[in-house]
């Protein structure tokens, strides 16, 4: 596809330094790149960064959502290479929110020149507890969660949006989630949460070999505390950071915290720059 084709399917929006290293964030399930908007300005004067929706979420093509393509995380993947490729990117730091971390994983693996980097917030590779693995829910649990979407989504997304988010004191935030889901369309909705929440990605992470920054809260009900040490344990030199946030979206919840590792990280891999 050329530029403009994918500018538009993803709604890609380029923003910050011209001439600083490339950030991409991605955001997760349900969700479209406004739930960065608290950490970009954090990074904008220092680092070029990319934003943009997958194809079925926010201001993404809809006409160009299929089925067959999005019931695998590896769709999602695509759609970051196609993103990258079109904008000429390489060697970019993909900073992915919960599933995204996965097709981050996915997406350096077809395309290893385009990311040079990774920060996974709040990962995870499996959601169901499996032969010692604890992802936090059991099969019953997700079932349960699955058939519930199916028969009433907004409904599903009124009781499960705060409890994704946490923060019961703060009701403006899991609100906001629930607007967000709301949003999107309810049969690409079901697409990608199956897609979420039947995922098995942690064969896949043996293949990471960038440098890796994995973000966790202190508590996150989708993502619970062991994910995070899965995750690191299983890629060679990653670094996990547990931020004293509450729920699985610090980029709202927690902005300064979330934004303050992903630029120490940053620093790290190009080296500290002076902020602008």
């Amino acid at each position: 596809m050329v530029e403009a084709d994918v500018r538009h399917r993803n709604n890609v929006t380029v923003t910050g330094d011209p001439d600083g290293p490339v950030v991409v964030l991605a955001h997760g399930f349900g969700c479209d790149q406004n739930m960065w908007r608290l950490v970009v300005p954090r990074l904008a004067g220092r680092y070029k960064v990319v934003l943009f929706d997958y194809v079925g979420s926010g201001g993404s093509d809809l006409s160009a959502w299929a089925p067959e393509r999005y019931a695998s995380l590896d769709g999602y993947a695509q759609d970051v290479v196609d993103v990258l490729r079109a904008l000429g990117l390489r060697r970019v730091t993909f900073v992915g929110h919960s599933v995204s971390a996965m097709a981050g994983v996915l997406a350096a693996r077809t395309a290893p020149e385009r990311i040079g980097s990774l920060v996974m917030v709040t990962p995870s590779p499996r959601y169901i507890d499996e032969d010692g693995y604890r992802g936090g829910f059991t099969v019953a649990d997700i079932e349960e969660l699955l058939a519930s979407l199916d028969s009433n989504y907004l409904g599903w997304s009124s009781a499960m949006a705060p409890v994704i988010m946490g923060n019961p004191d703060r009701p403006e935030l899991g609100q906001e989630l629930t607007d967000s889901f709301c949003a999107t369309d309810p049969a690409m909705a079901r697409v990608f949460a199956r897609t979420t929440f039947l995922s098995d990605n942690r064969a896949d992470l043996d293949g990471v070999t960038v440098p890796t920054l994995v973000l966790e809260c202190a508590e996150d009900a989708i993502a619970p505390r062991g994910v995070g040490s899965f995750v690191r344990s299983r890629i060679p030199g990653a670094r996990l950071v547990t931020l004293d946030a509450t729920g699985h979206c610090p980029q709202l919840s927690a902005p300064e915290a979330t934004a303050d590792a992903v630029l120490d990280f940053l620093d790290r891999v190009h080296g500290a720059r002076p902020a602008s």
